[in-house]
C-alpha cells in the first residue's frame, strides 16, 4: 500500500498537490514542505483524507505520480 504526502505550499493555481512518496516523482516537494497523509490503497483515499483535514483548500493529485486523481 503506497504512502502519500501533500505539499503544504499551494501551486500558482491554488491547488495543494498529493504525491505518492517513494514514486521518485520529479515534482515531489522538499521534505520541509511535505505533510504526511499516511498509507492508502490509492490516491483517491489520500485525496479524500486531505479534503477532510483541509476542507477549505483546493486539493489535487499530482499529474505525474497520482494521475488518476489529477483534476486540474
Amino acid at each position: 500500500m503506497p504512502y502519500y504526502i501533500i505539499n503544504k505550499n499551494a501551486q500558482s493555481n491554488g491547488d495543494h498537490e498529493v504525491h505518492e512518496k517513494g514514486s521518485n516523482c520529479q515534482y515531489m516537494p522538499n521534505i520541509e514542505n511535505q505533510v504526511d497523509l499516511g498509507w492508502h490503497s490509492s490516491c483517491h483515499g489520500a485525496v479524500s483524507e486531505a479534503k477532510k483535514r483541509w476542507p477549505n483548500e483546493r486539493i489535487n493529485g499530482c499529474y505525474y505520480c497520482c494521475r488518476s486523481c489529477h483534476t486540474s
